[in-house]
């Protein structure tokens, strides 16, 4: 029943990351930084060998890049924070990693490495366009990527926020994941908007090797993926996690909050997955609090 109720839950959620956003400004062509103001600009850059897709709004000193869950890109994970961030203390980058989105060539892979290469990629990416020091926000997979970066990259990293991210995989996940394996199961109404997207061939062998993938990590020592980073992370970081979240037990949230030191945790009792999304307006409120 648990692992019923949980795959309807992220194929909700799924659902929910790929409905276009209430009110999002609408993209512009790509321009100079100092012309993106209030609008919301599209464009690629060579990193890594790959050509990567990235929207960018604001004109704050303060750089800032949303990194997106699984299958998930900027415009269909962020889009509240692309629209109602503070365009004047920040300057918000939401990107696509490698395989996702528009960052499509190179269909997606997930090697042993796959976080730590998406980590490279984004830091890389910020570098690319000029930023000498940013923050992270991250979300479920851009989570543990972002964990990953700022223990790595600490001389480039302002300050970090992870919500729905876990540093290492349980039994427990791997049943919610293997729920949702096989995409012919989904309803149509949440298949759709995916196929839309990545076509259904793409679309059901990537959210195959996803399973796989994240499933491997089940395998390490204690479930392993970052663990022993967490105490790396010196810039100052802010753990927030729903509490009805049903894919990530508060206990992930936990673990990372008392391996960084200094870090804190707030916790919502009506939060659950896409608590971003849900209650973005209280939500942004604490961000930009805390980014400030």
């Amino acid at each position: 029943m648990f692992c019923r109720s949980a795959g309807r839950a992220l194929r909700a959620l799924v659902l929910l990351q790929l409905q276009p956003p209430a009110r999002a400004a609408p993209l512009t062509p790509p321009g100079p930084a100092a012309c993106y103001g209030t609008s919301i600009t599209s464009a690629k850059i060579q990193v890594n060998g790959v050509h990567l897709h990235y929207q960018q709004t604001g004109e704050g000193s303060h750089g800032v890049l949303l990194l997106p869950g699984m299958l998930g890109s900027g415009q269909t994970d962020f889009g509240p924070q692309l629209q109602s961030m503070n365009k004047q203390l920040f300057t918000v980058v939401a990107w696509d990693p490698r395989g996702y989105g528009k960052s499509i060539p190179p269909s997606r892979d997930f090697p042993p490495d796959f976080f730590e290469r998406d980590a490279k990629d984004a830091v890389d990416l910020m570098q690319a366009l000029k930023f000498k020091k940013f923050s992270l926000l991250g979300w479920s997979d851009g989570g543990i990527t972002a964990l990953i970066a700022a223990a790595r990259y600490p001389n480039l990293i302002h300050k970090l926020v992870v919500w729905g991210a876990n540093a290492s995989v349980t039994q427990e996940d791997v049943r919610i994941y293997n729920g949702i394996r096989d995409v012919s199961k989904w309803s149509e109404k949440v298949r759709k908007p995916l196929e839309e997207l990545y076509g259904h061939k793409y679309f059901a062998e990537t959210c195959e090797a996803w399973v796989d993938g994240i499933s491997h990590f089940a395998e390490n020592s204690d479930g392993n993926i970052c663990q022993q980073l967490l105490p790396d992370i010196k810039c100052p970081t802010f753990i927030i996690h729903g509490q009805k979240d049903p894919l990530v037990p508060q206990a992930h949230a936990e673990y990372i909050h008392k391996h960084i030191k200094g870090s804190r945790l707030l916790l919502m009792p009506e939060g659950k997955h896409n608590l971003h999304l849900r209650f973005a307006k209280d939500f942004n409120r604490e961000v930009e609090n805390f980014l400030r």
